[in-house]
C-alpha cells in the first residue's frame, strides 16, 4: 500500500510539474514564480465549462474568481484613511495620508487587467504605499469593464473621473495641490492614462506628470520585435492580447486570426495612411538592441473590410500611439516603464521616442529581467524581486518629479 501511495504521489507531482513547467528565456526574474503564476492564470482562462454551458461568460467567471480571492473592503490604518467614493459618477477608492503636509500631491490611478478585470488586492496595497510614502492623495478608479462595457465606455469613465479629480471642488475637498497632480496606470490602465493625458487642453487643470507602466498603446502591429520575441512568454501571451483588444473594442472575436496575421493592417487597407504607419514604424522608432534580428511583417494584401468592421482600431482614444505630434507635445512630463519579456515592451518604447521627438521630457525605465504585470507582484504570496524594484523605482520617480 505504501509503495502504491508513493507511486501515486510521484505521478501527481510529475503531472503537476509538467503542467506548471514552461521553458522561459534565461533572463527572466525568478522563473519558477512566473511559471506558478502562469499555471494559475491558464487554469482560470481555460475554464470554459461555465461559458460553454451558457452559465456565464468566461470573463465573468474569471472576474468572480479574482473578486473572491483578491477583492478587499476599504480599510483604513494608522497612516492612511481609505474610503470608497465617486469621481464624475465613476466608483473610486480614495487613499488619504493622515498627517504630513497640509497641501498634498495627488495621483489618479487606472488599474490594469485588459479592460476586463477589476481592481485586485495588489492595487490597494500599491495605492496605500504610494499614499504613505509620497504623502499623496491616491484615487484608484473602478471604470466599467468588458464585455458589458466596450470602447469608448472605459475611456469616457477615465476622462470623467479625471475631470472631476482636477476640479476645484475635489482639489479643495482633499487638500490637493493643483500644481502637483499626476495621471498614472498600468497595462490597460496605462492606455487609459495616456489617452487622458492627451486631453490636457480640455481639462480644467493640468497634470504635472504622466506615469505609464507597461502600457498597451496600439493594435495595428502584432509583429513588433517584442510581440515576436515574447509571443509565448507569460503572463500576457500574444493571442491573449489580441482577444483583450477585440473584447475592449466590442468586435467579433472571430477576427482574432486576422489581427494575429496583421491582415487588418495590410498595405491595401485604404483607412491606414502612410502618416499613420510612420507613428508605429518600429524599424525607425526602436533602438537597435531591441530590434535585434526581427523583421517587419507587413502584408501587401489582407482581409478587406476589417477596418470597416472595427474602425476603433484607428481611434487615437483607444490607441494613443497614433496621436499627432502636436498633441503629444502638449502632454506632461512622462515616465514610461517597460519590461524586456513583455509583448507590450515596444508599444512603450515607441511612445518614449515619439514623446521625446515632440519635445516632452521622458524617463524610460526598462527592466531587462521584467515581465508583463511584474510590478503588481511586489507583495506576498507571489512576491518577486523585479516587482519590488520596479515598484520602488516608480514611487521614487514620482517623489522626485511630482
Amino acid at each position: 500500500m505504501n509503495t502504491r501511495l508513493q507511486a501515486g504521489k510521484t505521478v501527481l507531482l510529475s503531472a503537476a510539474a509538467y503542467y506548471v513547467y514552461l521553458p522561459l528565456p534565461s533572463g527572466v526574474s525568478e522563473p519558477w514564480k512566473l511559471m506558478l503564476l502562469d499555471a494559475l492564470f491558464r487554469s482560470f482562462m481555460q475554464s470554459d465549462v461555465a461559458h460553454t454551458l451558457g452559465v456565464c461568460h468566461r470573463v465573468h467567471l474569471l472576474n468572480r474568481i479574482v473578486s473572491w480571492v483578491e477583492e478587499i473592503e476599504a480599510r483604513s490604518c494608522t497612516a492612511v484613511h481609505v474610503a470608497d467614493s465617486t469621481l464624475g459618477g465613476v466608483p473610486t477608492r480614495v487613499f488619504q495620508p493622515k498627517g504630513g503636509k497640509q497641501l498634498k500631491r495627488g495621483v489618479i490611478y487606472f488599474h490594469g487587467g485588459g479592460w476586463v478585470l477589476g481592481r485586485m488586492r495588489s492595487y490597494d496595497l500599491l495605492c496605500r504605499k504610494m499614499a504613505e510614502e509620497l504623502d499623496s492623495v491616491i484615487m484608484s478608479v473602478d471604470y466599467r469593464l468588458a464585455p458589458e462595457a466596450v470602447f469608448p465606455d472605459q475611456y469616457h469613465d477615465a476622462l470623467a473621473a479625471s475631470r472631476a479629480f482636477l476640479s476645484a471642488q475635489v482639489l479643495e475637498r482633499y487638500s490637493i495641490d493643483p500644481e502637483r497632480v499626476c495621471v498614472s496606470g498600468d497595462s490597460a490602465g496605462g492606455n487609459l492614462a495616456a489617452a487622458v493625458a492627451q486631453e490636457v487642453e480640455n481639462l480644467t487643470a493640468k497634470f504635472k506628470v504622466q506615469a505609464l507602466i507597461y502600457p498597451v498603446l496600439q493594435a495595428l502591429d502584432f509583429y513588433t520585435p517584442s510581440y515576436q520575441q515574447n509571443r509565448a512568454v507569460p503572463i500576457l501571451y500574444r493571442p491573449v492580447m489580441a482577444r483583450f483588444w477585440l473584447q475592449y473594442l466590442g468586435a467579433d472575436m472571430s477576427l482574432e486570426p486576422l489581427l494575429l496575421a496583421n491582415n487588418h493592417s495590410s498595405l491595401d487597407q485604404p483607412a491606414i495612411s502612410g502618416s499613420t504607419r510612420s507613428k508605429l514604424d518600429w524599424t525607425a522608432l526602436l533602438p537597435a538592441e531591441r530590434k535585434k534580428h526581427f523583421r517587419p511583417v507587413v502584408k501587401e494584401t489582407g482581409s478587406p473590410g476589417v477596418m470597416g468592421k472595427v474602425p476603433q482600431l484607428m481611434d487615437v482614444r483607444a490607441a494613443p500611439l497614433l496621436a499627432e505630434q502636436g498633441v503629444l507635445g502638449r502632454t506632461p512630463k512622462a515616465y514610461v516603464m517597460t519590461c524586456e519579456f513583455d509583448v507590450l515592451r515596444d508599444d512603450g518604447l515607441m511612445y518614449v521616442r515619439r514623446l521625446q521627438s515632440a519635445g516632452v521630457a521622458v524617463t524610460s525605465d526598462h527592466y531587462e529581467d521584467g515581465f508583463h504585470g511584474c510590478m503588481v507582484f511586489a507583495y506576498l504570496p507571489m512576491m518577486s524581486s523585479v516587482g519590488q524594484r520596479s515598484m520602488n523605482n516608480y514611487i521614487h520617480w514620482l517623489d522626485q518629479n511630482l
